[in-house]
């Protein structure tokens, strides 16, 4: 294959991504031009660089057996500009969030049949894990954020509870508030940490990419999550609560409480490591025991 062949298909990836980039440039700009929306959405920026980069390490096993796939590719455009007609006769009826959500997944679709087009099916299998981690950069439909969120909040204030009760600390709950002697908290939405749990799920999905080999443990991984991100805001929930209710009340509206999870999401990472680790020598002492039995 020559250096010009090789161009001119890469030339013509190149211009299925302007096109995509495009497609949901507008959209998603105008969704994070609200602070509200970029708190959720803050991670979108560094997806596109973190895919770009797994399909650079691994660019000589995805561009290896590369073909034009005009068929399912070409199938998998059109499919991405029809979402993106639709998105745009029915965008009226439809608020920024869920917009975008359907612009930008439509060019996702739209570039994922790009790659087939232009490099074949092959490689869309071996470049499959970078491809569909760009499905990060759509936003998440406000139905599915409003369960996900609540289904977090009540996780997280479930655990609280329980680590009030374990501190002795006399408190009496009514659903999502802790009625304290000085004080009452609610554990509102913004407790939920919806930021920081999807920062950590994209988290272990990378390191389970990177440094697992079989998809039960990868999924164990990122099931392992969900707890987590549910203890950890049950830690930070108990922990703002006594300090505003034995230290000053004011450090519920205070930065503290508004910026300071960032220590917390910390200590979910440290809780990750472990399962990580441990997920990890399981495999090598798996694959040490087949190579035993491999030289008998």
């Amino acid at each position: 294959m020559t250096e010009s062949y090789v161009n001119k298909r890469n030339l013509l990836f190149c211009g299925f991504i302007l096109i995509a980039v495009l497609m949901c440039y507008m959209p998603l700009k105008n969704l994070l031009s609200t602070s509200s929306n970029r708190e959720y959405y803050s991670h979108i920026l560094l997806i596109p660089f973190v895919s770009v980069y797994l399909l650079y390490i691994k660019r000589k096993e995805i561009y290896s057996d590369k073909s034009y796939s005009f068929g399912a590719g070409g199938a998998l455009i059109l499919i991405g500009i029809i979402l993106y007609i639709l998105g745009q006769i029915h965008g009226i009826n439809l608020n920024s969030n869920d917009y975008s959500s359907l612009i930008t997944f439509s060019a996702v679709v739209l570039l994922s049949g790009a790659f087939i087009f232009t490099y074949g099916i092959c490689a869309f299998r071996k470049a499959l894990f970078p491809i569909l981690f760009l499905l990060f950069i759509v936003p998440i439909p406000s139905f599915l954020m409003e369960r996900l969120i609540h289904f977090i909040r009540v996780g997280s204030t479930e655990l609280a509870n329980l680590l009030l009760i374990a501190t002795g600390v006399p408190f009496f709950r009514d659903g999502f508030f802790f009625h304290l002697s000085t004080l009452s908290v609610e554990v509102a939405k913004q407790c939920s940490g919806i930021r920081s749990c999807l920062a950590l799920f994209i988290t272990a999905l990378l390191a389970g990419h990177l440094f697992l080999n079989t998809g039960w443990n990868k999924t164990i991984l990122a099931v392992c999550v969900l707890p987590i991100a549910m203890f950890k805001n049950g830690i930070r929930i108990v922990t703002l609560t006594l300090l505003g209710a034995y230290v000053d009340p004011r450090i519920l509206k205070s930065s503290i409480h508004r910026e300071g999870g960032i220590p917390f999401f910390i200590l979910a990472l440290l809780l990750l490591v472990p399962i990580l680790y441990f997920l990890r020598k399981m495999e090598k002492n798996k694959e040490s025991r087949n190579k035993v039995k491999g030289t008998r």
